[in-house]
């Protein structure tokens, strides 16, 4: 299948053509400004399927709108029409097409050109609504409030809000050329112009979008995981991750050191726990207390351990031992007291997992030697 691909180099664009490019069924010719005219018409001469992304959204002039949206639109459409060719055509429309502005009306003519195509032609069109687009690659300090938020914030610039209470609505990029591949590999029973619309739609006022966003580069210093069983969240982390400056992508956490070793907290979250990380020198042994319902885990990544319980209400020991070598994962279940000892001829380097946030006022932790006389 020959696809055209018009406004490649843009937000949308850019990420559809590497979700084409996984595909082994596709042919594809891309188009963009700079690109020679001549190729395009000769694309459209060949193409079983366009993707017609191009169009202006702030330009110079508000004439421009017209031109740049309904006119090239009306353009392809009269030199599909001279060659006799009726593609699948996917457009790229707004929900600006509803109001009554330069934007909306370009955009709304620029769709009834294709209407009139299509009952021309008998070509299937189908003209996607989007609403406030986000996602990796978008222009930030452009046309989206998202794009500028992340960008900003991953580069410590300051966040300009008229209205934190001005609720918008967004829709996810991933999501938005699912939704395109879904309508090119669908043509069983389509009416011949579909009006389609992105989904799932989030909901979000400026005030929320931007402290989400200022709260997954806190992350990085009080290392509250972003909750990603939600899908907005996840979406917009992702996001938020795409603008950091390349050199910023690593960040050091902060070490804390005694005769013991090295610990250094990585990860914390409410829905999942804490995530802490120690060196333990030759040796040496931690822990010896025990938890009421906090329960752990503990992997050990390098080195060699030995690993004891003791039921606080027993005297009777249990003892595993076990090396980095194995990725074997230890439970420490509430009423054990329980201690971990480096055994090996080197440094121990242990990950645990506890299931609470360490809280220091309530700490559910109590001394008790394991090994007692």
């Amino acid at each position: 299948m020959k696809i055209l691909v018009t406004g490649a180099r843009g937000f949308v664009g850019r990420n559809l053509i590497q979700a084409l490019r996984l595909r082994n069924d596709v042919e594809l010719c891309e188009y963009d400004l700079g690109v020679p005219e001549e190729s395009l018409w000769e694309s459209l001469r060949q193409a079983d399927a366009i993707f017609h992304l191009a169009g202006v959204n702030r330009p110079p002039t508000a004439e421009e709108y017209e031109t740049g949206n309904a006119g090239f639109t009306q353009e392809i459409c009269k030199r599909l029409i001279s060659t006799s060719r009726a593609p699948l055509i996917l457009f790229a429309s707004s929900t600006q097409a509803e109001l009554n502005n330069a934007y909306g009306l370009s955009k709304l003519h620029a769709e009834e050109n294709l209407r009139r195509f299509s009952a021309a032609t008998g070509a299937r069109v189908t003209i996607f609504r989007w609403t406030n687009l986000f996602g990796k690659w978008s222009r930030p300090n452009y046309n989206s409030v998202t794009a500028t938020f992340c960008h900003n914030v991953a580069n410590n610039l300051p966040l300009q809000i008229s209205d934190p209470t001005r609720e918008i609505e967004l829709a996810y990029i991933d999501d938005v050329v699912a939704g395109l591949l879904a309508e090119l590999d669908n043509d069983n029973g389509r009416e011949r112009v579909t009006l389609a619309r992105v989904q799932p739609i989030y909901r979000v006022t400026l005030g929320a979008l931007a402290a989400t966003v200022q709260s997954f580069r806190d992350s990085r210093t009080d290392l509250n995981l972003p909750d990603v069983s939600d899908r907005f969240t996840c979406c917009l982390y992702a996001t938020y991750l795409s603008y950091l400056p390349e050199s910023e992508f690593s960040y050091a956490l902060t070490i804390k050191t005694d005769n013991r070793g090295e610990l250094a907290e990585f990860l914390k979250s409410p829905q999942m726990g804490q995530i802490f990380v120690s060196r333990t020198k030759r040796g040496i042994m931690r822990g010896n207390h025990f938890h009421h319902t906090k329960v752990e885990k503990f992997l050990v990544v390098e080195g060699d351990a030995v690993i004891r319980f003791r039921h606080i209400e027993s005297n009777d020991v249990l003892t595993y031992r076990v090396s980095g070598k194995e990725f074997r994962v230890l439970d420490i279940p509430p009423g054990y007291t329980h201690s971990i000892e480096n055994v090996g001829a080197g440094e121990m380097v242990v990950l645990f997992w506890a299931s609470e946030i360490f809280n220091p006022t309530v700490p559910d932790t109590y001394a008790a030697e394991v090994l007692h006389e």
